[in-house]
């Protein structure tokens, strides 16, 4: 069985007052579903400003989800988010070969959020 490896931030990052916390790293199969978590040490900005991005080989994070669980255009429906407050996760459902990355959440403000 092919195993791929979806690594996720290792370290816990502070902005202002909330520190938002990551696992290491999750791993999975090809195909099957993989649910990354996050957590915030208070509820976010009107309690779903939180965005999901993909990282790829040091190129630049993409945006993939954000208010929680809006999908940006022309990203596949297989990424989905959820959660609210100060616990969201992204789930991969179906995960691919070229989903391997490192994720990463943020909590952002309408006028901070990276596109």
């Amino acid at each position: 069985m092919k195993l791929l490896y979806v690594f996720v931030s290792v370290s816990s990052e502070s902005r202002g007052q909330i520190t938002v916390t990551q696992p290491g790293a999750v791993s999975s199969a090809v195909g099957a579903t993989v649910s990354i978590k996050c957590r915030t040490s208070q509820n976010v900005y009107n309690n779903n400003h939180l965005a999901w991005y993909q990282q790829k080989d040091g190129g630049v994070p993409k945006l993939l989800i954000y208010v929680a669980s809006t999908r940006v255009s022309g990203i596949p429906a297989r990424f989905t988010g959820s959660g609210s407050n100060s616990d969201f996760t992204l789930t991969i459902s179906g995960v691919q070969a070229e989903d391997a990355a490192v994720y990463y959440c943020q909590n952002y403000s309408n006028a901070h959020l990276w596109s």
